[in-house]
């Protein structure tokens, strides 16, 4: 009759074999999956170029364009003129709005407030990371540290 520690001992070492197979296939999908990345964002870079005669690139009305200045991998580009919020996800849309609303410095509690969010830490950090985004991007100002105001002229609908 096999001892207890001997059975643990067993599960443990299949357990530890799960875990390294787990890490291994994970390690290869993410692999995959920044090919992927880097292949879009190779061919957004291409079709935002103009070509040699200095015009726009020839894409499908069907297929979005990418957004000049758009940082890789993000869903808030950099701000230029002629941008409306409208092309900014609906998280970040409302984020916009509630300020454009407020016309003043709002603190991340404030908004996650606006938002309908509990002011419990785990959220006001996913708002902080939104406007955190937005404000790098040139969308919003952070007029002291954890203070974002809306600019004027980039609000929804400008």
């Amino acid at each position: 009759m096999p001892s207890v520690m001997g059975l643990l001992e067993e599960r443990e070492r299949a357990a530890r074999q799960r875990v390294e197979d787990l890490q291994a296939e994970l390690r290869e999908a993410e692999a995959v999956w920044q090919r992927f990345v880097i292949a879009r964002e190779t061919v957004w870079q291409v079709l935002a170029e103009p070509n040699e005669r200095g015009q726009a690139p020839n894409v499908d009305a069907d297929r979005p364009v990418p957004v000049a200045g758009a940082v890789p991998g993000s869903v808030v580009p950099v701000w230029r003129a002629g941008l409306d919020a409208a092309i900014l996800a609906p998280d970040y849309r409302r984020i916009m709005e509630i300020l454009v609303e407020r016309d003043e410095a709002v603190d991340c509690r404030q908004l996650a407030s606006a938002l309908g969010l509990e002011p419990v830490p785990a959220k006001v950090e996913g708002v902080r990371s939104k406007t955190k985004r937005l404000a790098a991007r040139g969308w919003l100002t952070e007029e002291s540290p954890g203070m974002f105001s809306s600019v004027d002229g980039r609000g929804v609908g400008s």
